[in-house]
């Protein structure tokens, strides 16, 4: 069967609206989408695990029902099992290791109609704010492929940009669907805590910080997502309450006049940001201001230094647990070998700090959430740069000699007082670059990045819009309005 000639000018929604109306068949889609895999995957690497055979078997017996009937899709190799896929989240120490089964969320995809390609390049255990693991090599921007598509869900952005697939899914522990998006020139919405589903093997996914969603061209195709996917499991340890309507119906819905505050500092970092990312700000905020909003300069009064302690301790223990699960998974005894070095590091990091930490830490995240929540009793929404600065080259976080030179000794002989001036040093490096994303995951609020703005080198930057705690209709609403008034649809990287 021919591709379908017309596959890049329809959002996923679109797509499904055409296979439902029998207008296309799931097989033009299917070869519209390998076609564009094939050419252009070899020089983005955004896909890891293609399973292009299965997916023109179950694209030939899709049916012309489901929110996105037919439509081709790709899942992300970190939070998510795919039956008879791989399942390593770019780490050596799960090298061979095969899911048996779907989980939840492929499920919950699958009964949506959506056709899986394969599955996505993720930074080894999603530890890393750039998708370069020494497994899989980097991703790269399809704006720029030198340059990174960010991470966590790295390859799952690159593929919407480049157009392989409208939408992909990805999953957010301290900004990795809203990272990606904006380095991508993507929407992306990190739903608030206790949203998604991490079934049937997890109750949460990085102690609460993380939620499962996706990268999207379009407002719409978020919402509709959202609405096929949300719900916890049974005894899950955070349950959001189900939304008033559905997600599909905010979009376009009138937000009403409001409240937004803004600020172009940095949240989680005394650094300045890059006078893109300011720019991109100052410009969203007047965008919103002819929009009808109340606009206003402020910040939430915020514990730099404790707040970056306390998502080091949860990052250290979700990195030990990861190598723990490796364990578990393949029967083999990791070695320090069968990891990069960084991500053996923040193993010895949770594994250093004690239960009491821990406490610390989880109450440093409710203080944090109650600040945030008085600060939103004034204003609606908080407008933020998503990074703090545009996509970068890829390499540019890699260790330098110096570095690696430190770690091996910690590697070695971790000393407490020498683990605790590494944990300084990488926590600067690492939340430099993204300053402004971890506090949603703490807090659990909704968060969504919107590409709004581009630079003079024809980089995408995006904006961040923090909202308040079970609000996704709200930002979905003010997505949508900021979509209309500025259209990104036609902005596209150009891959000839």
């Amino acid at each position: 069967m021919e591709p379908f000639a017309d596959y890049e000018s329809h959002d996923a929604t679109g797509l499904a609206d055409l296979v439902r109306r029998e207008e296309v068949h799931p097989l033009e889609l299917f070869e519209a989408a390998a076609q564009r895999l094939e050419a252009l995957n070899p020089r983005l690497n955004a896909v890891v695990y293609p399973d292009l055979d299965r997916a023109r078997e179950a694209a030939a017996a899709a049916p012309r029902e489901g929110a996105f009937a037919g439509v081709p899709f790709l899942v992300k190799d970190l939070g998510a099992a795919v039956a008879g896929l791989p399942y390593t989240q770019s780490s050596r120490s799960r090298a061979g290791y095969v899911a048996a089964a779907d989980n939840d969320i492929v499920a919950r995809y699958r009964r949506a109609g959506l056709v899986i390609l394969g599955k996505t390049n993720t930074p080894e255990f999603g530890l890393s704010p750039v998708t370069e693991s020494e497994m899989h090599g980097p991703a790269r921007n399809p704006w720029d492929p030198e340059r990174t598509p960010g991470g966590s869900s790295g390859g799952s952005a690159a593929a919407v940009a480049a157009g392989m697939v409208p939408m992909a899914h990805g999953n957010d522990g301290g900004g990795s669907i809203r990272m990606p998006a904006a380095h991508c020139g993507l929407f992306g919405l990190k739903p608030t805590r206790g949203r998604s589903t991490w079934g049937p093997d997890y109750m949460e996914c990085w102690l609460g910080l993380s939620e499962q969603h996706g990268l999207t061209r379009s407002v719409r195709d978020s919402a509709r997502l959202l609405d096929a996917t949300h719900g916890a499991p049974p005894g899950a340890a955070y349950r959001a309450a189900p939304p008033p309507c559905p997600f599909a119906e905010e979009v376009g819905a009138d937000p009403g006049r409001r409240r937004i505050a803004f600020t172009t500092s940095a949240l989680l970092d005394e650094a300045p940001q890059d006078p893109d990312c300011i720019a991109a700000v100052e410009d969203a905020a007047r965008l919103c201001a002819e929009l009808g909003h109340e606009v206003e300069e402020a910040r939430p009064p915020l514990n730099i230094p404790e707040i970056v302690d306390a998502f080091v301790t949860l990052t250290g223990g979700e990195g030990a647990f990861q190598i723990a699960e490796s364990e578990r998974l393949t029967g083999r005894k990791v070695r320090s070998r069968d990891v990069e070095l960084v991500t053996w590091i923040i193993r010895i990091i949770g594994r250093q700090r004690s239960a009491a930490d821990l406490d610390h830490a989880f109450d440093v995240m409710r203080r944090t959430g109650r600040v945030m929540a008085e600060f939103l009793s004034r204003y609606d929404v908080l407008l933020t740069a998503t990074l703090a600065q545009p996509s970068w080259p890829i390499g540019e976080l890699d260790l330098s000699a110096a570095d690696r030179a430190t770690l091996a000794v910690v590697k070695k002989a971790p000393a407490k007082p020498l683990v605790r001036a590494v944990v300084k040093q990488l926590a600067g490096e690492i939340l430099r670059p993204m300053p402004n994303t971890p506090l949603g995951n703490l807090t659990g609020q909704p968060a969504m990045s919107v590409p709004l703005y581009w630079n003079a080198a024809g980089l995408p930057v995006g904006v961040q819009f923090i909202g308040r705690v079970e609000e996704e209709g709200l930002l979905f609403r003010l997505a949508a309005q900021l979509e209309a008034a500025r259209p990104w649809w036609d902005r596209r990287p150009d891959l000839d």
